[in-house]
């Protein structure tokens, strides 16, 4: 029939392709994370932290969009130049050293709305090109005829795990302590860090 059931699927996955399978979980849950722990807070953080208008939030999205924009565009070709080997690792290590950077200004009060935008405009402008090589790579990792469910089932794993980051994230912003905040910051920071390891090694 050429279909391919969950029992084949998952024993690709497990037993034949371990270190692959553990190499695009790691990407691709590292980088949900990421993503929809600051995208989801962005509006709660700068009016609640930052005194932002409700209704002046959409505009500070703007510049993050262009961030996220650019940085595959102009990071993409780095990726060919210098190739994946070194560029995934670099992207994600760096996204994660950056987003600590950026949590280390919040706490010490050197963030105001406009330098806070400016500095996740910077972490996602290197954060979109380590999420769009996620994508890319998990897509390569597997036979042929298995891709399309490989890349269904690591995509469900990370939504499910990026699913939860909203709701943290909006937890930490109600108590109003930025250190709690950091804290989330560096669980980020981490996993971004952690995958950068496993894609060096594996």
């Amino acid at each position: 029939s050429g279909r391919v059931g969950l029992r084949y699927l998952a024993h690709t996955l497990i037993r034949r392709y371990p270190r692959r399978t553990l190499y695009g979980l790691s990407l691709m849950l590292a980088q949900a994370f990421l993503y929809n722990s600051i995208f989801f807070s962005y509006g709660l953080i700068l009016e609640k932290f930052h005194g932002v208008p409700a209704d002046h939030v959409g505009l500070y999205i703007v510049p993050f969009a262009i961030g996220n924009f650019l940085g595959p565009l102009l990071l993409g070709p780095f990726f060919d130049r210098w190739g994946r080997r070194v560029m995934i690792p670099l992207t994600y290590a760096l996204s994660g050293m950056l987003l600590l950077a950026t949590g280390g200004l919040f706490v010490a009060g050197a963030l105001n709305a406009v330098t806070q935008t400016v500095a996740w405009m910077l972490v996602f402008f290197v954060a979109s090109a380590a999420a769009s090589s996620a994508y890319l790579t998990v897509s390569e990792l597997f036979p042929v005829e298995l891709r399309g469910m490989a890349i269904a089932v690591f995509y469900a794993f990370g939504t499910l795990v990026g699913a939860g980051a909203p709701t943290l994230f909006g937890a930490i912003v109600d108590t109003g302590d930025p250190y709690s905040l950091l804290a989330g910051y560096v669980l980020a920071a981490a996993m971004m860090m952690a995958a950068a390891v496993v894609a060096r090694v594996f």
